[in-house]
């Protein structure tokens, strides 16, 4: 409904009330309502699910369609990371949001900061949706509030085609509310507490959750050691009650990522259950490590027969059972096929080092069954990127016969490398390393999981250096204030971004010429509105 049929609505329902609501003013009402276009966070995922449903058929068409998200542990950060976005874009489209399950077990806990381990609480996940598309709205109902004020103006001054103008940028606003993939991590235990958890997420709004298949009550961060994967169908489980969780709430499109960390898991926890050869139980059991038994083996061995041999899998003493060295790219492939042709949407393979043909590699085969399968791919603060792609250029120019005794490979990480040839093609395919995976390995978004928790720790330093030091004061003036000013960042009002406006607007409504506002003369506020 646009703004001027919204208007027309509420007036009529005002009218109906035999001048009990005639204080009640239509167009206020129209305006309220266009600031607050979500009711509940039900009808967020549903807005948000088809968007990334028509993103995902979209890439299908032609992968420079891919999507990028930042990882974000506040609604404010959030809100921000938007606001920027449409400022310098003009668009969201194609930008969504990921929440991290690292950031909010360190940023977020009331334990404190924790690592990656699930030992977050698990209302801490849905808390942080709901708190993100909060800010979200906000900023929604502050841009409105604005173009509301421009209206009022052009009237006041009797410009009418200046009011038509505004008013049609008003019936045409574009949301801030964008996808959020939401991490569930293992989904802290079994099946049926991920699908009451995934209910929660879905109702603060999630239309996509992300879920691996390590052991739930062992989970490690994926670019840590110690990882211990489950079954296949154990994850399988989860998968089915994340696809519940989301019908059940009538949100049919919701997406579910899949994510495995056997690429970098040489453990499992379980022998999978088999009932004939060559099914998915015995293709898991086949990666194990084992050695051969003969007679009855020793006192407590677990004993498994392959081809009419007794093989004995090598157990740690923490009972978790070993994969064969250099099996993890084949589980990993494995572990995608699977997941998909059961439920999942798109894939999330956990990788250690950004490479894009061993990415490719995988989802060249893993197409092979599946020819449409998609990545989301996490352009992690984990990777050294400078260090890893000058020695991708470094191994490149070798492979080619290129001379580079100029360069030490184990120290190119160093800044007397900063500016030469070889840093120069390295920061230039690291320019491109979306664009060129996305087109050659798959990959339909890419995300950085953690980039806020970093320039909240630069900034901070930044700042922290400045003001506590010889600069004092000015380092806050020049570093921060001034480039907000310059920058054209709308927190330098932080009043109006706080919603001081938007109250204000509230009591006009409430009020009427009663109304005690903040934004008179002497807000101090003014200062920046040259």
């Amino acid at each position: 409904m646009s703004y001027t049929e919204d208007m027309a609505q509420a007036g009529r329902l005002i009218r109906d009330q035999d001048g009990r609501w005639d204080a009640i003013g239509a167009e206020s009402v129209a305006r309220m309502r266009a600031q607050n276009k979500f009711r509940n966070g039900l009808d967020i995922a549903r807005y948000t699910a088809r968007i990334m449903r028509a993103d995902m058929a979209a890439y299908d068409a032609d992968p420079a369609n891919y999507t990028q998200s930042l990882g974000c542990w506040h609604g404010f950060i959030a809100q921000q990371k938007m606001i920027a976005i449409k400022k310098h874009f003009g668009t969201v489209k194609g930008r969504y949001i990921y929440l991290s399950g690292w950031m909010v077990a360190a940023l977020r806990s009331e334990f404190g900061p924790l690592p990656d381990q699930s030992m977050h609480e698990k209302t801490s996940v849905p808390a942080l949706i709901e708190e993100i598309y909060t800010f979200l709205r906000q900023a929604d109902a502050r841009e409105l509030g604005g173009l509301f004020r421009e209206l009022d103006a052009a009237r006041e001054a009797g410009d009418e085609v200046k009011a038509k103008q505004i008013q049609h940028a008003i019936d045409n606003h574009e949301t801030h509310v964008v996808p959020i993939i939401a991490d569930i991590d293992a989904g802290f235990g079994n099946a049926e507490a991920t699908y009451l958890l995934a209910k929660k997420m879905i109702e603060a709004g999630a239309c996509a959750l992300q879920i691996e298949n390590q052991v739930s009550d062992e989970k490690q961060c994926g670019h840590q050691d110690g990882k211990v994967t489950v079954p296949h169908e154990d994850f399988l489980q989860k998968i089915r009650a994340l696809r519940y969780a989301f019908m059940e709430l009538g949100v049919d499109d919701g997406v579910i990522v899949a994510r495995t960390d056997s690429l970098g898991a040489g453990l499992t926890k379980q022998i999978a259950f088999t009932r004939e050869p060559g099914d998915l139980g015995d293709q898991y059991n086949a990666f194990l490590d084992c050695e051969e038994v003969t007679g009855a083996g020793n006192p407590g061995d677990v004993l498994i027969n392959r081809d009419g041999k007794l093989l004995r899998p090598k157990r740690l003493p923490s009972n978790l059972y070993q994969f064969r060295p250099g099996t993890g790219e084949d589980r990993c492939v494995l572990d995608c096929i699977t997941a998909l042709q059961n439920g999942a949407d798109l894939i999330w393979i956990e990788t250690e080092k950004p490479h894009i043909e061993q990415i490719a590699g995988m989802v060249d085969r893993i197409r092979e069954a599946v020819p449409n399968a998609k990545l989301a791919y996490n352009n992690s603060p984990s990777f050294n990127w400078t260090l890893n792609f000058r020695q991708q250029v470094f191994d490149a120019w070798q492979t080619d016969g290129k001379d580079v005794g100029a360069y030490d490979r184990a120290k190119l990480m160093s800044v007397d490398y900063d500016g030469t040839e070889l840093a120069v093609e390295a920061d230039n395919r690291i320019r491109s390393f979306q664009r060129d995976a996305a087109k050659r390995a798959g990959i339909f978004h890419h995300l950085i999981t953690l980039p806020t928790y970093h320039t909240a720790a630069l900034s901070t330093d930044n700042l922290a250096k400045e003001y506590f030091g010889e600069e004092a004061m000015l380092g806050y003036v020049k570093n921060v204030q001034r480039q907000e000013i310059r920058q054209g960042i709308a927190c330098v009002k932080h009043q109006n971004m706080a919603g001081s406006d938007i109250g204000d607007d509230h009591k006009d409504y409430f009020a009427g010429e009663a109304a005690l506002k903040a934004g008179g003369k002497d807000n101090t506020m003014n200062q920046f509105a040259a």
